[in-house]
């Protein structure tokens, strides 16, 4: 290593200083890099084949790859999806194949954020992954059977990363306190145990974040007595506000889990799943539409009045904005949890579409035809319509299909709730 080198290598983030060399030192993970675990016995042996590692940021996937680097016989080479295209990529495939022939050495390409890459870029690589002639290591915050090409899924093997335990960044944040060479030690930071836990909380299993906060909080603080001293206010400086980053798949996970949440009777998850989506931005107005959808789709007539809730709080948002319609919104999403439950609305509703859409309904029963135009009796014998009103309790037997369909049944009332009246009113 040259001078250069040992200069630009003191200057790089603490995170990036602290990134572990070894597998026995590589942090959490323990499920894919575990003792006996696959990815674990392939990496020690050399036989790690194209993958795609996805997962949270701060969870690992860089390191570990850096820690195949080192541990293999391979050569290594480092591709951004966002800022590198073909061009670059020929040169590394020219690159690994002159290695190949010269030296019989294999190459790693890692391939950060590789979700980026468009169908051409993508496809660009798949006869140097089905060659051999790179093992390909793809990483991605975003779930590759969505973000990526099946064609390139369909040759990697997957394997998705955990967020790191409280316990997981609280030894990185240790390790970094306590080392001389590459950590903060040199500097003699004493970190009080509260301000540590604290970090290890915000950060919610991002190492990186964790990290920056005690490499900014060590920079930052004055030394007094040889010391630098961080206190837990010094440390809630020192690291911004939890973010939730919220791609695509991110945010539908979370609106499904919120509406399997209202499907499911549990207010207080329908209600965490709830605010996160409004901490990350998400339209309050898609979130109130997904609760009327749902009062109808999974309450229905079980509980008329849990409909009305979720449109009065529909019309509340319109009415008075936020942050003070999140009282109603929240009024009515305790209401369709706490309802009574069928889906005897939306059972109904697609046995009908299934037959509409098949066609051969028949024709309308003449009795049943409109009757509102002036001779209309030239065209159709309506005398047999048999008007409710004027009948005992405003009902009379009368079919209302149309032929083929006189005994078909779509909407079958629950056992619970309101629909008990309406199933005895029905027999």
């Amino acid at each position: 290593m040259t001078l250069f080198d040992l200069n630009n290598a003191k200057n790089q983030p603490l995170a990036e200083r602290m990134r572990p060399r070894t597998l026995d030192d590589f942090i959490g993970q323990e499920h894919i890099v575990g003792k006996g675990k696959l990815l674990r016995r392939a990496i020690e042996v050399d036989q790690l084949t194209s993958s795609i590692f996805y997962g949270p940021p701060g969870s690992g996937k860089t390191t570990l790859a850096y820690i195949i680097a080192q541990l293999t016989k391979a050569s290594f080479v480092r591709m951004n999806a966002v800022t590198s295209g073909v061009a670059e990529l020929r040169e590394v495939l020219k690159a690994a194949d002159d290695r190949r022939k010269l030296y019989g050495q294999a190459t790693y390409l890692l391939l950060d954020e590789c979700h980026r890459w468009n169908k051409a870029q993508s496809d660009s690589i798949l006869p140097a992954i089905e060659d051999g002639l790179i093992r390909f290591i793809g990483s991605t915050t975003e779930n590759p059977m969505i973000s990526m090409t099946p064609a390139i899924v369909s040759r990697c093997r997957l394997f998705a990363f955990r967020p790191l335990k409280d316990a997981d960044v609280e030894t990185a944040l240790r390790r970094a306190i306590a080392d001389t060479d590459n950590g903060v030690g040199m500097m003699n930071v004493q970190v009080d145990e509260d301000a540590l836990l604290h970090w290890v909380r915000s950060a919610s299993g991002d190492v990186r974040m964790a990290l920056n906060a005690l490499e900014l909080a060590s920079l930052t603080t004055a030394t007094q007595g040889g010391v630098i001293h961080i206190t837990q206010e010094i440390a809630e400086d020192s690291i911004q506000q939890p973010v939730i980053k919220v791609d695509d798949n991110l945010f539908y996970d979370m609106l499904s889990a919120f509406c399997k949440s209202l499907r499911g009777s549990d207010s207080d998850a329908a209600l965490l799943w709830f605010s996160r989506l409004l901490y990350a931005g998400a339209d309050p107005r898609l979130l109130s539409r997904r609760i009327i959808a749902h009062a109808s789709e999974d309450v229905g007539l079980a509980n008329p009045m849990a409909m009305l809730q979720a449109v009065a709080a529909a019309h509340a948002l319109e009415f008075i904005g936020m942050p003070e319609a999140r009282l109603p919104l929240t009024q009515a999403i305790i209401a369709v949890c706490e309802s009574p439950k069928s889906n005897s609305v939306v059972s109904a509703m697609m046995a009908a579409l299934a037959d509409a859409e098949k066609g051969q309904l028949g024709a309308v029963p003449e009795y049943l035809r409109d009757s509102s135009y002036s001779g209309h009796e030239r065209i159709n014998d309506t005398s047999g319509y048999l008007y409710p009103h004027d009948f005992e309790g405003h009902w009379v037997a009368q079919n209302y299909m149309p032929q083929g369909f006189e005994d078909t049944v779509y909407y079958r009332p629950g056992t619970l709730g309101f629909e008990k009246e309406i199933r005895k009113k029905k027999g």
